[in-house]
């Protein structure tokens, strides 16, 4: 499934993006929706549609993906930000290829709703 997404179409350049990181596991780029002022995806290269489907080979993908999430959260000056990873139509997930949400520039509230 995850070849077909929005996604993996921003991972071959057939469809640009606003890039804020890149290396050879992941690329982060800006939300064309944002929920807050900045809000960022962060996705690996790798097809993995969900949290679900990650296998235990991906370990080192994933604590890299995380790694990526405070570096980029940083470098955009945050000290305080959400992250955020839906897995499943009912937990919200959109797009079935993994991504994490960092979102930051305002205050946010508990339970998210």
């Amino acid at each position: 499934m995850t070849s077909k997404t929005i996604f993996n179409k921003i991972l071959k350049g057939e469809i640009p993006c606003d890039e804020v990181y890149s290396d050879e596991w992941c690329l982060a780029f800006r939300d064309i929706e944002p929920q807050a002022p900045i809000h960022i995806l962060v996705i690996p290269r790798k097809g993995i549609e969900s949290m679900l489907e990650a296998k235990e080979e991906d370990k080192e993908l994933l604590g890299h993906l995380l790694w990526v999430v405070t570096k980029v959260a940083k470098q955009e000056g945050l000290t305080n930000w959400r992250t955020v990873i839906n897995t499943g139509l009912e937990a919200g997930q959109t797009v079935f290829h993994l991504h994490i949400h960092i979102l930051g520039g305002r205050n946010f509230h508990w339970p998210p709703g």
